[in-house]
Order: structure tokens, then sequence, then C-alpha cells
């Protein structure tokens, strides 16, 4: 089964002022849809075709460098639209929040931090929030590595995710990262994250 690119959960425009629509169209039909294309061209006729994109990535110093980059970027990106919504921010409740300040010492702690990992990762990369031997904890990773690689400094299973590569943000914020990571809390749909917490632990 070739990989294909996921269907957005909501418009283009659904994100906007924070996420504006011509980034989102470009990013999810273009960007995405040419990691989702070079992948399958990548792991066409070898065993890889069998598995999952989770299965890759824990794997995946076993495969050459269009698969990482590739399906680094299938992965990253399937992931970041879910968990984006329109009308969503605010802050999470329940296990996750109790969770963050154990881990964090508050909610707000961990937005420094994690603001601090997504500014600070050098070119493009990614920052995460990731469950790693059941606690939780932020990182970051360089290109379209994440967490589950077994290449990756810091492992774990991501369950909130920054894309900070410039084609995230350029045409609406420019050079300005760290605005851009700032209006990211306004769209951050913690259900879902809480979603995937639980499903990590």
């Amino acid at each position: 089964m070739a990989f294909e690119l996921p269907k957005l959960p909501y418009a283009y425009n659904a994100l906007e002022p924070h996420v504006d629509a011509k980034t989102m169209e470009i990013h999810h039909s273009k960007h995405h849809q040419a990691y989702v294309t070079n992948l399958n061209n990548a792991i066409a006729g070898t065993d890889a075709e069998k598995l999952s994109i989770e299965e890759i990535c824990k794997n995946i110093s076993k495969y050459p460098m269009p698969v990482r980059n590739n399906g680094g970027g299938h992965f990253n990106h399937s992931l970041f639209w879910t968990i984006m919504a329109p009308g969503a921010g605010g802050e999470p409740t329940g296990d996750l929040a109790a969770a963050i300040n154990s881990a964090f010492g508050s909610f707000a702690e961990f937005k420094t931090q994690f603001a601090a990992a997504a500014a600070t990762r050098f070119g493009s990369g990614w920052a995460w929030l990731i469950v790693k031997d059941g606690k939780l904890a932020v990182s970051s990773t360089p290109n379209q590595d994440n967490p589950l690689m077994d290449v990756a400094e810091v492992k774990g299973t991501p369950i909130l995710g920054i894309d900070v590569w410039e084609h995230a943000y350029y045409l609406n914020y420019q050079n300005r990262r760290p605005d851009y990571v700032t209006a990211f809390w306004n769209v951050i749909s913690w259900p879902e994250v809480a979603k995937r917490f639980s499903a990590a632990k």
C-alpha cells in the first residue's frame, strides 16, 4: 500500500489569522504531498512498502537518507495537521494538565521550554512534546527527524509538534519565528494532544 496525503480536517483558511490560508495550502498540498511522493518512490520494491510509517521511523537507521527525510516529513506533518484546530488553544485539562504540571512545574513553564526549543532549533526542524518513560519531556529535532526515530538524540512518542521550517511560517511571519510560535498556542487542539498522551502511556 502506497502512503497517501491525508486530508486536512479543516479548510485551508480555518486557522486564520494565526496560520494563513496560503501557507496552509502550499504546506499541505505541495510540501507534504512531495514528502509522500518521494517516500513512495524511495521505498518502492523494498520491505518497507509493507510497514507503517511508525515502524519505518523506529528503524530509520536501516534505510537510506531519502526514506529518513521523506518518511519523517510524512509522519511529522500527518501529526501536525491533527494537533491543530480552528477555535482551539487555551490550556489542557485532566490527566494531560496534571502530567504537564508534574513534569514542568506549571503550564506556563512548559510553554517557556517548548517555545525555547522551537526558537533555538538552528535552521530547519521541529520542537516536540513527547512521552518518554511514562513522563513528559520537551525536545527538538533537525530537518524532518522525529523522536520516534532510532537516531533521535531524545527518544520518545511525540504527542505535540511544531514545524519550524521557514515554509511553515515565512509568508506571514517572515523571519519572526518567535511570533509564529506565540500564534501557535491559539490553534493547538488540546483534546487531540490528550488523546495521543493516553495512547502513548
